[in-house]
């Protein structure tokens, strides 16, 4: 994912683009996420919008939609976004009970009965009775957002007693200092308290438990695909929007950083022309998602603004497909100007601090990094925008678990590349969000542009668009 935090992610997702050009930052209305501003500039664009305006498509939406849709600054729950035929929105953030749907612009109240308002169950519900009485004369989309497994991790009762012997993953960077890393990682305490480890052990466990409830939806949507005759001709897309850490160099459990732990996600996909049991080691991100459906509904891409590329061709194994060797993770630290009253020997800046005083974001946790893979290289390179202008480098081949900041020892060629390559992409849009990357043949490195107007890092996700 382009960007490790819930809004940033699903705006990218839903308008193929990265957050510079979406403009949402992070989880707040003044971030942009669903601010009005995003109503008029982002929503009428996004890739249901086309669907439904421009390909004839019924389009289905079920779930968490952005952190504040509903707000009242935005309009509250009567605001419908356009491109959307059913629209069944969870108000703010996730839940699993005593939550507000909007329900086609009317809100529903739900409480906490587990057989009428556990929120993955009632998902699962709406989205059956979409699929018994849609109509049949037009193709159709659904875009099903669970919270699960999201906190607060409330499984259904009959999943409270599961996976009783599972911990969260103790992997080499699991509770060790993240030493050369900039101060936000710097400053988590290791080893961590042992109320840190049973509180992520226990979270880790209750998102499995989550999980399974997520698990019958996707089972009896299947069936019920199988039973209307629909299966082998319907695109199934499974994915998330972030990672998630759980303990990694010491920080207690959250999103936001830069690591694999954090941008990576999964992505399962079976339809029409797609072999079973394959898997695709390309570059791919979420900016691809919209593009793709978009490619499957037959719609021409070079009318859209998308910086992302269909994954159709991959899909269905077509030979000879140029592919990225690199993209774009940028986030904007969220952060307030005055101290955690839990912790002020910190100073200003900081948020989502732990009882023992382990912050997860601040202002300056602000940062862009080009990740690469390609046939030679598996590099990951970040430059953070805070005094220290501090940069980490990770060769993941040799270093998978992103241990040793490799910023002062790699070769300063590939340093300067990959610098050039990221202001590169902190100003693309559209087609120029594809060039040629790093390693790529075709890629041409002219370092005099690196000292032009344009390198001076006037980067900045720009509070000008805020």
């Amino acid at each position: 994912v382009p960007s490790a935090l819930c809004c940033p992610s699903r705006a990218s997702i839903l308008t193929g683009k990265y957050p510079h050009n979406h403009h949402v930052v992070n989880n707040t209305l003044e971030g942009n996420c669903s601010s009005k501003l995003w109503q008029k500039i982002q929503e009428p664009y996004t890739f249901p919008a086309v669907l439904k305006a421009m390909c004839g498509y019924q389009t289905f939406f079920a779930g968490k939609y952005l952190n504040e849709y509903g707000a009242e600054d935005a309009g509250g729950v009567g605001h419908v976004p356009p491109g959307w035929s059913f629209w069944y929105a969870l108000e703010k953030n996730s839940k699993y009970y005593n939550y507000t749907l909007s329900v086609n612009g009317k809100a529903r109240r739900h409480g906490e009965n587990y057989s009428v308002d556990y929120l993955t169950d009632v998902l699962a519900n709406m989205s059956l009775d979409f699929l018994e009485y849609k109509s049949n004369f037009e193709p159709f989309f659904m875009m099903i957002a669970t919270p699960a497994p999201h906190s607060p991790w409330t499984p259904a009762p009959q999943y409270t007693k599961s996976f009783q012997n599972v911990s969260a993953p103790r992997n080499s960077n699991f509770n060790i200092h993240g030493k050369n890393k900039h101060w936000l990682i710097r400053q988590a305490k290791t080893p961590m308290s042992n109320s840190s480890i049973q509180f992520l052990d226990d979270a880790y466990r209750k998102r499995w438990q989550t999980l399974l409830s997520v698990d019958d939806l996707v089972e009896k949507l299947v069936k019920k695909l199988e039973v209307n005759g629909e299966l082998d001709n319907t695109y199934i897309f499974y994915t998330s929007d972030n990672g998630f850490h759980t303990g990694q160099f010491s920080l207690p459990i959250d999103k936001r950083q830069l690591y694999e732990f954090d941008i990576k996600v999964p992505l399962l996909v079976r339809g029409p022309g797609i072999k079973p049991n394959q898997t695709n080691k390309m570059l791919v991100a979420n900016i691809d998602l919209g593009p793709t459906i978009l490619d499957i509904a037959g719609y021409d891409l070079n009318k859209t603004q998308m910086d992302g590329m269909s994954l159709l061709p991959l899909l269905r194994g077509d030979k000879n497909v140029t592919w990225r060797s690199d993209f774009l993770v940028e986030y904007q630290g969220e952060g307030y100007n005055g101290s955690d009253p839990t912790c002020p020997g910190l100073g200003p800046g900081v948020t989502h601090c732990f009882p023992d005083c382990v912050c997860e974001d601040s202002y300056n946790n602000t940062y862009a990094c080009v990740r690469t893979l390609s046939a030679s290289w598996d590099l990951q390179y970040c430059e953070f925008d805070d005094r220290e202008v501090f940069v980490e480098v990770y060769n993941l081949t040799a270093d998978p678990h992103q241990i040793n900041n490799i910023a002062k020892t790699i070769d300063q060629e590939i340093l300067e590349k990959m610098n050039y390559r990221l202001m590169m992409l902190q100003s693309c849009s559209g087609a120029t969000c594809r060039t040629p990357g790093v390693f790529d043949p075709g890629y041409r490195f002219d370092p005099r542009l690196m000292f032009s107007n344009h390198g001076l890092r006037a980067r900045r996700f720009s509070a000008q668009f805020l």
